[in-house]
């Protein structure tokens, strides 16, 4: 299917199943334990041995020798693998750094050898045997100090890493009100729950392997890759997963190793790497450096912006590109953003929820903040007087739909901002002083190709096919409520089955593209079932409903179409033009009150508020479960999440969910969302778009805004932690 032309009526605007709050159809499952993860196929490899990765102790130089002999003899110990022994390997189109190295070493923990043994006790005790010596080089593990050597780095997709439109420096000097700032936001991990997991099991030169990962396809093409198999003797099964967050989109380590285990030992291996090993072996999100330059005239009205950020990565990495909100979010004839990017001997960074646009509000949407208060101006009108209804960059090229104004509005008066105080530290309650804090919320929603299988069986149940996988998002639950729409089944009589390469390719889960997409596959391919069924039911613009078909005053069970035999049917839909004419994104408004200890500094945020404009939302249920999970992310990544650089070796020092703090329970108050209605012809024949990462999306620089609000400190590097707070707090006599 051909989606070239904006979404009529189709059976979709029905909303006898989208658009309802109905509770995630794999949740008894989860519940009770019995959705396989994994690590858990047992049925599927129940005489599977265990592998424990061993990872380098130098983040660069080269390995000069392995003394793996003691680990070969140890208990129970069935194969080593390393470099030397494992074949000729190849190197994924997604993957920066070798996922096993050797003899080169170009990060600290990049996994050197794997032992596999009958239980993961002998494992990884054998994995404490093995010694290795190293030669090690002197690395680069300071973005401060190597900023100045960055690069443009190579362009992605529509995102070049400059642009410049109109006379930016002119303009911005002659500006009669300016801002010019930097900000720094940290290394962040995705810390998700379940570990990179991979079972992996050959028969005969077929390999399967049971994986945790965001994105089928992808995985089974690189591991193939890697392998130097082709890609038709790989099956990658993934159908749970445990919090992914980007950190698995690619092929990681644990697969790899988990393939090569499993053919050294000649049996099925499991590999889960530990914890420790997960924060310097996977990727995460990279720190920032950031400039902001923003020319106003008295009025507000933006005149020149200028948004310039430096990030670091292994040679031939990717870059953090936090100037994406910056091209698009607000107003202003002159304009410039530069990206660079600086080499790193620190492990691999990539994509971690809402890359670019998570990390460039934080700077972004406090340097408006401040803007705000050098005009005296109340910074929701600030941003509402710089709303645009175009591409600032391409003014040909408008918004598909875009309500941010009405989201800071509605927000506005939901959170009460009107009784806010604008001059900072002057709410007091007892020894703890108040203030509220806003920020835009802003996430691209790109659409992707995506397929899927539907089958009618004579039982007159439907079942979906696709590789689209579930990451704790509700994927299984809005394709089933896609397909019964469709065909107007209870949603009781649809089994969706997900995450299998068996399956057609769906869009899979990232980027903000992947429900939109994927349930837009699950559309076409009903399209092509619902005109087979006419075809056998010899019927003429048929009506699906209520388990039955109906036409010209005559009706039949569904089920009927099926006597003869399963009917199957298989599309794919594919976006043209129209998504490149129209630029489609989400917006969002967050406000968030905070207490801060006038005593030790201490912050608690007692508010949140989250507005949303993200096209038609298929499951408010899970949609809010999406965002205030996103919004929680967010606290953590104002107030604690920091991975800490030991820039002497090269690591990160707090690589465990002990040092890396996230928030919990206690940290988060009551959260309200609100989602504005919304249908959006340009973005599918849904009308819907992705929501799981705009929840995220201004979160941080509205806590940090509520706490220069309630202290008048104002924090340029994130966190902000109480250190940064306690020697300048302005108390309130």
């Amino acid at each position: 299917m051909k989606f070239n032309t904006p979404a009529t009526t189709n059976p979709i605007d029905t909303l006898r199943h989208v658009g309802k709050p109905y509770d995630r159809v794999d949740g008894p499952l989860k519940c009770a334990g019995l959705a396989p993860y994994a690590y858990e196929h047992h049925a599927a490899v129940p005489d599977a041995a265990h592998g424990v990765m061993v990872g380098a102790t130098i983040a660069k130089g080269t390995i000069v020798s392995i003394d793996d002999a003691a680990a070969r003899r140890a208990p129970g110990v069935l194969a080593v693998v390393t470099a030397a022994n494992a074949g000729t390997l190849g190197k994924g189109q997604k993957n920066t750094a070798l996922l096993l190295g050797g003899p080169e070493v170009m990060h600290y923990h990049q996994a050197v050898a794997l032992v596999v043994a009958e239980t993961f006790e002998q494992a990884r005790a054998a994995a404490h045997l093995v010694r290795i010596s190293y030669r090690e080089a002197k690395g680069s593990f300071d973005l401060a100090s190597v900023k100045d050597t960055g690069v443009p780095p190579k362009p992605e997709r529509d995102y070049p890493p400059d642009t410049r439109v109109g006379d930016f420096e002119r303009m911005f000097d002659s500006a009669p009100v300016k801002l010019d700032a930097t900000y720094t936001t940290p290394d962040q991990a995705h810390a998700m729950m379940e570990p990179h997991a991979t079972t992996a099991r050959w028969d005969g030169d077929k390999l399967t392997v049971w994986t945790s990962t965001q994105m089928v396809d992808w995985c089974r093409t690189d591991l193939a890759k890697t392998l130097n198999i082709t890609k038709d003797k790989v099956r990658v099964v993934s159908p749970y997963i445990g919090g992914g967050f980007g950190g698995k989109l690619f092929l990681r380590t644990d697969a790899v190793l988990a393939a090569l285990g499993a053919r050294a030992a000649g049996r099925p291996v499991k590999v889960a790497l530990q914890r420790h090993q997960i924060f310097n072996n996977t990727t995460h999100r990279p720190k920032t450096i950031q400039r902001l330059r923003i020319g106003v005239g008295r009025d507000g009205r933006i005149q020149a912006i200028g948004h310039e950020t430096w990030n670091g990565n292994l040679p031939g990495g990717r870059p953090e590109v936090a100037t994406q909100q910056t091209r698009l979010l607000y107003a202003g004839a002159h304009r410039m953003t530069t990206t660079r990017l600086a080499v790193l001997d620190l492990p691999e960074s990539n994509s971690m929820r809402a890359p670019g646009e998570a990390p460039g509000l934080m700077a972004l949407e406090i340097a408006m903040d401040e803007l705000a208060e050098k005009l005296g101006m109340d910074p929701v009108q600030l941003r509402i007087l710089n709303d645009t209804k175009v591409d600032p960059e391409k003014p040909n090229r408008p918004f598909s739909e875009r309500r941010l104004v009405d989201c800071l509005r509605t927000g506005a008066e939901r959170f009460g901002w009107k009784a806010r105080n604008a001059k900072p530290a002057q709410v007091r309650e007892g020894q703890w002083l108040i203030g509220q804090g806003v920020a835009a919320a802003f996430r691209n929603s790109p659409v992707v190709k995506s397929a899927a299988r539907v089958r009618l069986g004579t039982d007159g149940i439907l079942t979906v096919e696709t590789d689209m996988t579930d990451i704790g998002t509700g994927s299984y639950t809005i394709i089933a409520q896609t397909a019964a729409e469709m065909l107007g089944l209870p949603l009781e009589r649809v089994k969706v089955k997900l995450g299998d390469s068996d399956f057609p390719v769906s869009a899979g889960s990232g980027g903000q593209f992947g429900a939109n997409s994927a349930t837009a596959g699950v559309y076409a391919a009903c399209v092509k079932l619902r005109e087979q069924i006419a075809a056998k039911l010899t019927m003429t613009d048929p009506v699906f409903a209520d388990g039955a078909v109906r036409a010209g005053g005559a009706s039949q069970p569904l089920a009927k179409a099926a006597e003869g035999g399963e009917l199957v049917a298989e599309d794919v839909i594919e976006f043209g033009e129209l998504a490149k004419k129209n630029q489609l994104s989400t917006f969002g408004a967050h406000f968030v009150e905070v207490a801060v200890d006038s005593v030790t500094g201490e912050t608690r945020v007692r508010r949140m508020l989250a507005v949303c404009a993200a096209g038609r939302i298929l499951n408010p249920k899970s949609a809010r479960s999406q965002v205030i999970g996103s919004m929680t992310m967010g606290v953590g990544g104002a107030l604690m999440e920091h991975l800490v650089v030991d820039k002497r070796l090269g690591f990160f020092a707090n690589h465990d969910m002990a040092t890396y703090e996230v928030p919990v329970h206690a940290d988060i108050p009551h959260q309200d969302v609100i989602f504005l209605d919304e249908e959006d012809e340009y973005s599918s024949p849904m009308k819907a778009k992705g929501v799981g990462e705009l929840g995220l999306c201004g979160v941080a620089a509205a806590i940090a805004n509520a706490v220069y609000n309630a202290t008048g400190v104002r924090v340029r590097e994130y966190p902000v932690t109480l250190d940064k707070l306690l020697e300048k707090m302005l108390l309130p006599v």
